[in-house]
């Protein structure tokens, strides 16, 4: 038990565990649906993770009961206040799967696996959006996240409940032409969107908006200008919600990497990331923008490790383990600007 760190990336669509040895050797790791607190409930949540927890200890041949590692590093989606993070940590402390256990957002997560040492500022774009910044004196900077009562903009559901807005006003009159209305339409397959809408009203069809997203990416890079807005919109999002953090810590003029990651970001290629990077190179010279190249729950299992003082060689150890299973640009490499 003393020489294993427990590591959980819970996310809102996927749930990642490992279990790896102070030297960095992944001994299991298995993979479950979503379950934030926030869309399932704290105690649906805490039944996946531990089923999760227990299968990844028989995988690795841990005696079931009792504790599974020493320390439990969990890095969560819905972790977004220091109340929910507080409840959350008490909640699976008393699962007992180790002697300590951490709770943090995901997002430090990202920060982590992007970087050798957790300092910077994470972006994240996936089901929603979230940033995070650590300076090298341990100073945060963190926003709520909470949707847009918060004041965020962005995620998949979003975009995707923007191009159906689009779609829909192009049809009617009251919005601009745009190529999205045809892809909506071919989405639904439907002659026309009124006859959607009215679906989607009546519940006859589920309403994802998360499946909407690529769907504007694809209909901008084929030059459409409204699709294109959007997508320009998400770039000046990503490059605030950075700019603000190093500007709050006193990094904007400092050498510190920007980690980009989530399924919207890193699923986009280089038409978002490059963007970023060429418009916050403006404002933030020195900074380096980077994608993750390995999951998150990499970075859950980093901090574990850097919790319980690994030994040298383990984090390297740990990377090659899971290299090549994340989108990204590489080793983490810069993105050009």
């Amino acid at each position: 038990m003393t020489d294993r760190v427990l590591a959980i990336d819970g996310g809102n669509s996927k749930t990642a565990v490992a279990l790896v040895d102070t030297d960095g050797r992944v001994l299991a790791r298995v993979r479950g649906p979503g379950a934030s607190p926030q869309n399932v409930g704290l105690e649906r949540s805490l039944e996946v993770f531990d089923g999760l927890v227990r299968e990844a200890a028989r995988a690795a041949g841990v005696a079931d009961g009792g504790f599974v590692a020493a320390h439990t590093a969990a890095y969560l989606a819905g972790a977004d206040l220091p109340q929910e993070e507080e409840d959350l940590r008490a909640a699976i402390e008393a699962r007992g799967w180790s002697a300590a256990t951490v709770v943090g957002n995901d997002t430090f997560a990202l920060l982590r696996a992007g970087t050798t040492d957790g300092i910077g500022v994470a972006v994240v774009c996936g089901a929603g959006i979230n940033c995070v910044a650590v300076a090298p004196d341990g100073r945060t900077h963190r926003f709520p996240a909470l949707g847009r009562i918060s004041g965020d903009w962005g995620g998949g559901g979003h975009i995707g409940s923007e191009a159906l807005w689009l779609a829909v006003r192009a049809e009617d009159g009251r919005g601009e032409p745009t190529a999205l209305l045809d892809a909506v339409r071919a989405h639904y397959g439907t002659a026309t969107l009124a006859e959607a809408v009215q679906r989607l009203h009546l519940a006859e069809v589920e309403f994802d908006p998360h499946a909407l997203c690529p769907l504007l990416f694809e209909v901008a890079a084929g030059g459409d200008a409204v699709a294109q807005a959007v997508v320009d919109r998400l770039v000046e999002e990503v490059v605030l919600l950075a700019r603000v953090s190093l500007t709050r810590l006193e990094l904007l003029s400092e050498p510190v990497d920007v980690v980009l990651g989530g399924g919207v970001l890193t699923g986009t290629g280089p038409v978002v990331v490059e963007a970023v990077a060429r418009r916050l190179g403006e404002v933030a010279p020195a900074a380096r923008v980077r994608v993750v190249d390995v999951p998150p729950v990499v970075g859950a299992a980093l901090l574990g490790l850097d919790a319980v003082g690994a030994s040298a060689g383990a984090e390297s150890r740990l990377r090659e383990a899971y290299e090549g299973s994340a989108a990204g640009a590489g080793s983490g490499a810069v993105v050009r600007r």
